[in-house]
């Protein structure tokens, strides 16, 4: 899709300055929206006030959660700040958002087995390291063969949230579907260097610089890479990307509906499902804040609610009836 030049030169910008994808496209939506909410004048034109005014709108009149209208915040400061280089003053005045954060959905073990037997071959592995080390969706497709330690049983998330990288569990039993993968993707691997104009797999620019050699090695290439070869829409270059996101979601769905679920399943579901296993198997909080790569136990805290019998712990009366 066409951009504005505008909005074409703020993305330009994120580019150089090496943000995710992902953030780019998050952050262009919301400085998108703010210049159509000022009835498009320049930004550089508006002030704290249009500011507040946006984000109170997002809050009364769009009843976003407290962490969208956080985002679309971020995204302005960056805008004014980073790119317009102008000062954002006191605008703790908006209306913060009341919407609250929803409880995650869980599944109990018997559910998650259910679901992992509908599925085979690298759906069935992609669902069991969802659930199985409290991946988040797009850390699981990102992940690169040289990510998977084998001999110490864990996993390198390279590419977490916020750029963090944290090391997780692997359990035994994935080890032997795993290099069965690993081996699939060395096949394409051989495939694709016999394809005239392949230019390996894409690595982050300084990376790409630091390891010239290393787009063609196998350690470097996805472990979950997508089925055909497409042009790199950045570059032009002819690369196998990874799985689509997307696709991983719907499949999971789709397993959790032929297993008889009727609970609102999605891929963040099986991380779900994982940390409160773990917290119900007597794993510490702060080790289960690890393994998700939380940066506040506050968050991992959400988790407990499952752990105590019915709501807050009370006991209904109607259990006390004969």
């Amino acid at each position: 899709m066409a951009r504005s030049p505008f909005l074409q030169s703020v993305e330009n910008f994120m580019r150089v300055h090496r943000y995710s994808r992902r953030t780019i496209d998050s952050y262009l939506y919301w400085i998108k929206f703010f210049i159509l909410f000022c009835n498009k004048r320049h930004p550089s034109e508006l002030g704290d006030t249009e500011i507040e005014g946006f984000l109170t709108f997002l809050a009364t009149e769009r009843n976003v959660s407290a962490g969208t209208q956080a985002l679309a915040l971020n995204a302005i400061v960056f805008l004014k700040t980073k790119f317009l280089k102008q000062a954002v003053g006191d605008i703790s005045g908006f209306s913060r958002s009341q919407r609250q954060p929803k409880l995650p959905v869980v599944l109990t073990h018997s559910e998650v087995s259910g679901l992992l037997s509908t599925l085979s071959g690298h759906h069935y592995l992609m669902a069991a390291l969802l659930y199985g080390s409290g991946l988040r969706r797009i850390e699981l497709i990102r992940l690169r063969v040289k990510d998977i330690d084998f001999d110490y049983r864990q996993i390198r998330v390279n590419y977490g949230k916020g750029g963090k990288r944290r090391l997780v569990t692997l359990a035994d039993e994935l080890l032997e579907p795993l290099n069965s993968q690993v081996k699939k993707v060395e096949a394409f691997l051989g495939i694709d260097k016999a394809v005239d104009g392949y230019s390996g797999v894409w690595l982050p620019d300084a990376l790409a610089r630091k390891y010239p050699s290393a787009p063609f090695e196998l350690g470097w290439h996805y472990l979950f890479p997508a089925s055909r070869l497409s042009i790199d829409p950045e570059s032009g270059c002819l690369r196998r990307h990874h799985f689509d996101e997307h696709n991983l979601n719907k499949i999971v769905k789709k397993a959790a509906r032929e297993s008889g679920i009727r609970k609102n399943v999605s891929c963040h579901t099986l991380r779900h499902s994982f940390a409160t296993h773990l917290l119900q198997s007597g794993v510490d909080i702060r080790t289960v804040q690890q393994q998700l790569g939380h940066a506040d136990v506050k968050t991992t805290e959400i988790y407990t609610h499952v752990l105590k019998q019915g709501a807050q712990g009370v006991r209904s009366p109607l259990s006390g009836l004969k």
